[in-house]
């Protein structure tokens, strides 16, 4: 059997805003710390008080529902110190330790994962969905729109090693079906602890390299006789499901097109994206359902230089390739793939790509489209050439330094570690370097699209439904990846959705959420106004859709049997959101280290460009949204704001 565009896989680093560790040699020991008053034996219901976080944490002076956190082993053989770190918040009192009865059973959990690989899952609960926020000047503040509200949840740092998860030099993970078999050995021990969760359904959501984590960990779950847990929905944002070409490379035009401010509003620069595109075969045609399986794509190497990352792509692991793509995506030096440009002007570029309107591949950018558009940026248009920051996690946003994210202080403060029965062993960082072993060590795994039907199959099977987000303004997995991967797979019997997503939906303030569909248990949804960490740049409406969409069964969008035969959608569908892109908010974010102000593009500037690109993409672009629903989100910064 042969998937689709799978010639090239390679996963992108999706640590947020934070420089790769650069650290070398063997990997190192780590163990849990026996606090006192921990149980003998094996993990039982006896280590709910262990657990119990009791003690007052710096600058938490705001109440916060009971929680429960520590290490508990993954039960690998031989290895004894390999543990998961966790964290879980109760949303009602007791209901974590509440007897295992017939209404227990109903109540749903939820597991939250970052990715990377290598990234601390502490970095959800601090700075997106968790009930403490830790600001940008290290104060602590309460997050009004807490995913614990609404359910109890778990924020799990995982493979062991991640944060405060620990192993062994010898006990890191070989490849992800040891991911998969680690997590189902964790989450054997967690019901052992809280045994309410065993029956209850559970949501495993997570976000970027979590796309990779969580399908391998489903696979485990298929493949386990009995499963310790029930799950119930898989919840991915912004996920890394299919390979790096096909998530980051083939979506450049639909960036573009989300953000024409990358190249000024230009048409003739348009058009030479556009010809690039379809000359390196990235214009893929999606069908509603998919009638053919999409095919593989070629990776076309740039002709008049050798790209130290480039070829890192050829020749090796994802994981060898991640530091280079953080560093080119965060550090303004590094950012373009050459200066060579930089003194040369807008126009003399144009001349420039004119004499090589031939149909020929760019031979110093090759296929790499996303970073031809990230230097043109740079280069050429403001403010980007001003300022030198590139945020590809969110375009919209231009501060350069990005707001600061730092939870290590407050981890590794003793107080906070020993009410959290944290290790000693090691200090909490956001990012671990050896999560595969050896730095750089390859890791063999397939992206998962390359079993997602085998996965989409047992799901439906089990009544196991699918949530794939991705956020509009995210440049590093663009939504069109979500949607290729989507119409890659066969679900409910039938390869991909039967229509194309274009149902409007709100949140309870009446906003534009964006737009959602719903079909034979797989939901999509694409996040107006929003990056790749969702729920930091859009904090209630992403509170809005966990609540209604996921833990709940709201049926907006969803494609179901008409009375006198054939199907509607619940909620319509809206023909200016069904082109291709929805367009991006006009403003850009300026500042250092916050938003200061936003720059707009003249109105004439963006009304010439609306009425070239209606003509030349033949579809109605879709209306814009109001901007103050991006510009809130941008100007997050004090609780009344939070909760407005």
């Amino acid at each position: 059997m042969t998937y689709g565009f799978l010639t090239l896989t390679f996963a992108l680093f999706c640590a947020p805003f934070v420089a790769s560790q650069e650290q070398q040699g063997t990997p190192p020991s780590t163990w849990p710390h026996n606090y006192p008053g921990k149980p003998s034996g094996n993990p039982s219901t006896a280590w709910q008080n262990y657990f119990r976080v009791t003690s007052p944490l710096p600058g938490v002076d705001f109440p916060i529902s009971q929680s429960y956190a520590g290490n508990l082993p993954v039960q690998r053989a031989g290895h004894p110190n390999d543990t998961f770190f966790f964290w879980g918040f109760e949303s009602e009192q007791g209901s974590l330790t509440a007897t295992p009865n017939r209404h227990t059973t109903e109540k749903p959990w939820t597991i939250w994962l970052n990715g990377g690989p290598g990234t601390s899952s502490m970095y959800g609960l601090f700075f997106e969905n968790g009930p403490i926020r830790i600001e940008s000047d290290g104060s602590v503040t309460r997050n009004q729109h807490s995913w614990d509200k609404l359910s109890d949840i778990f924020w799990i740092d995982q493979p062991v090693g991640v944060g405060f998860s620990t192993a062994d030099s010898q006990g890191y993970v070989a490849d992800q079906d040891q991911v998969g078999r680690d997590f189902i050995g964790f989450l054997d021990n967690l019901v052992k602890v809280f045994p309410n969760l065993k029956t209850r359904p559970l949501h495993i959501s997570g976000e970027s390299y979590a796309g990779y984590y969580i399908p391998y960990i489903m696979k485990a779950y298929f493949s386990t006789p009995n499963p310790p847990v029930k799950v119930a929905k898989v919840f991915i944002g912004d996920g890394t499901i299919a390979p790096g070409v096909a998530f980051n490379l083939v979506p450049t035009l639909s960036v573009v097109e989300t953000f024409p401010q990358l190249i000024g509003y230009d048409p003739e620069v348009y058009l030479y994206f556009k010809e690039q595109h379809e000359l390196c075969g990235y214009n893929l045609s999606l069908t509603y359902p998919q009638t053919t399986q999409l095919p593989d794509i070629p990776l076309v190497q740039p002709r008049d230089r050798e790209i130290p990352w480039a070829a890192a792509m050829k020749y090796t692991s994802h994981a060898q390739f991640l530091a280079s793509l953080k560093r080119r995506a965060t550090d303004a030096e590094d950012n373009t793939l050459s200066k060579r440009d930089r003194e040369m002007s807008r126009e003399l570029w144009k001349r420039d790509i004119s004499d090589r309107l031939e149909g020929v591949i760019d031979p110093w950018y090759g296929c790499f489209l996303l970073d031809m558009a990230i230097d043109y940026a740079l280069n050429f248009t403001y403010p980007w050439n001003d300022d030198g920051g590139f945020n590809i996690y969110d375009v919209s946003d231009s501060t350069n330094p990005n707001p600061a994210h730092e939870a290590a202080p407050f981890l590794n403060n003793p107080q906070v570690r020993a009410a959290l029965h944290a290790p000693t062993s090691k200090d909490w960082a956001l990012q671990f370097p050896f999560v595969f072993g050896e730095q750089g060590r390859e890791e063999p795994s397939p992206p998962p699209i390359t079993f997602l039907t085998e996965l989409a199959t047992n799901a439906t099977a089990k009544d196991i439904k699918f949530v794939l987000i991705a956020g509009n303004n995210d440049a590093l997995i663009p939504h069109l990846g979500t949607e290729l991967a989507i119409q890659n797979t066969t679900f409910g019997g039938t390869r991909g959705f039967t229509r194309k997503p274009a149902t409007p939906w709100s949140d309870d303030q009446g906003r534009f959420g964006g737009i959602v569909h719903q079909e034979r248990g797989w939901t999509y949804a694409l996040f107006y106004g929003a990056g790749h960490m969702i729920p930091s740049a859009v904090p209630r409406t992403a509170y809005y859709f966990f609540k209604e969409f996921v833990l709940g069964n709201n049926p907006t969008g969803k494609v179901v049997p008409a009375p006198g035969g054939g199907s509607y959608v619940v909620g319509g569908t809206r023909s200016d959101l069904e082109g291709k892109n929805l367009p991006a908010g006009p403003e850009i974010y300026l500042g250092e280290g916050a938003t200061q102000s936003t720059y707009v593009f003249p109105q004439a500037t963006r009304s010439a460009w609306q009425a070239f690109i209606q003509t030349e993409t033949a579809t109605t672009a879709p209306a814009a949204a109001p901007t103050t629903r991006t510009r809130r989100h941008r100007a997050l910064r004090t609780e009344t704001e939070s909760s407005s």
